[in-house]
């Protein structure tokens, strides 16, 4: 079942679909690209291969490895588990860690983000982000954010050991986020929707006081149950404490640069653009008053100079919902160093951002594929990995030797 048959269909009934496709061959054939004005010499090809071909999981939605160790990956499932299994393709035992509740996955929930402490060698600790069926129809979801410690080194985790951090209703079943990261401070990063709906229409997005449409920045080592850090932007008031940055519509996964600390975010538009951003402290983005660069709601708005826009958007002509990556680091791919690696749900596609000399980006498409790219891994090594979401498979970025 090929993800070219979803085109014109929502994430949040993509989301929704139960039923895994077959994984398609290779994943996809390569496209030559230049080096953007980037500095990379030469042209490179870019294709997905399947990794790890013997294993398959039941809707992945993410893969991460612990700080430091490249020999174990964690792949999360939307319905509730999240596997451990060796990198070493020719071992393929798997560990189960399930949620100490039932999960709801209704409309875009489920267990949506799982991310390892930077001491957890030491500490064991894990944290979650998932939904739960909310209390009634005015709240159908509530997105948990929660704790669990292993005492095994990560080889299983104890339910019991649940540490719930905080909850957060959730209006209506789409536009949940959920993607959850260490930032390279040490604090924890959380991503949320706008609350849902379509248009945002509550104006989630712009209310500082609410936790609809932001990335939030906790501190996990500190606090009763977690701490706020003090320069967070309204730590001392004007707006949520918890709150980094706002005016985001949907943010489906960032991550952090590991070479300068950026963080980069894809945030799944509205009906016309699908954008990245480069998310500062205290900025912005817009949402509901723009999508991507175009005025969608200008009501109460402030002027334009007021927001931060994105490093690059493209439209739904291309694709129709975002699935931010990786800043490639690895070694691996020369002529992609340093260029951003993101995908897009519904088209398929992998695109990178090229740097050019004289600032700003250039985006290129580099793979088609009939993949559902729901997410990105990136190895301890800085290789890089797609999840497919339909399929089930793990799929590695490489090159053909020349």
């Amino acid at each position: 079942m090929s993800t070219r048959r979803y085109r014109g269909i929502s994430k949040a009934v993509l989301l929704a679909a139960t039923i895994a496709c077959v994984a398609c061959g290779g994943g996809g054939t390569g496209q030559s690209i230049d080096d953007g004005g980037s500095g990379n010499p030469g042209q490179v090809e870019v294709r997905l291969q399947r990794a790890y071909p013997n294993l398959t999981f039941d809707t992945p939605v993410a893969m991460v490895q612990a700080p430091g160790d490249g020999a174990h990956w964690y792949v999360v499932e939307r319905l509730g588990v999240v596997k451990r299994f060796d990198a070493d393709n020719n071992r393929t035992a798997m560990s189960t860690i399930a949620a100490a509740v039932t999960v709801d996955a209704s409309g875009e929930g489920g267990l949506l983000g799982f991310a390892l402490h930077p001491d957890f060698a030491s500490n064991g600790q894990a944290f979650l982000s998932y939904t739960v069926t909310g209390p009634d129809a005015n709240t159908p979801l509530v997105s948990r954010i929660s704790r669990v410690t292993s005492t095994d080194g990560g080889r299983t985790f104890d339910p019991a050991s649940e540490e719930i951090l905080f909850n957060l209703d959730q209006p209506f079943t789409n536009h949940n986020g959920g993607h959850l990261a260490f930032g390279p401070d040490g604090h924890l990063y959380i991503a949320f929707g706008d609350g849902g709906g379509g248009g945002d229409p509550r104006n989630n997005a712009q209310n500082r006081d609410n936790l609809y449409g932001a990335v939030l920045r906790i501190v996990v080592d500190g606090g009763e149950p977690y701490g706020i850090p003090p320069d967070n932007p309204f730590a001392d008031g004007n707006g949520a404490p918890e709150i980094y940055a706002y005016g985001l519509r949907n943010p489906w996964r960032f991550s952090f640069d590991r070479a300068d600390g950026k963080l980069w975010l894809g945030d799944v538009g509205q009906g016309e653009r699908e954008e990245i951003d480069i998310i500062e402290r205290g900025g912005n983005y817009g949402w509901r008053c723009y999508e991507g660069s175009l005025v969608f709601d200008s009501t109460g708005c402030a002027a334009r100079r007021k927001y931060s826009f994105q490093v690059a958007e493209y439209g739904h002509d291309e694709g129709q919902s975002v699935t931010g990556g990786f800043v490639y680091r690895g070694d691996a791919i020369p002529g992609l160093r340093g260029v951003y690696v993101f995908g897009d749900f519904v088209a398929g596609t992998v695109s990178g951002l090229f740097p050019e000399v004289g600032g700003g980006f250039a985006r290129r498409v580099m793979a088609s594929t009939d993949l559902g790219i729901v997410s990105f891994g990136e190895g301890a090594n800085g290789e890089l990995y797609v999840v497919d979401f339909f399929g089930g498979g793990l799929h590695r970025l490489v090159v053909d030797p020349p």
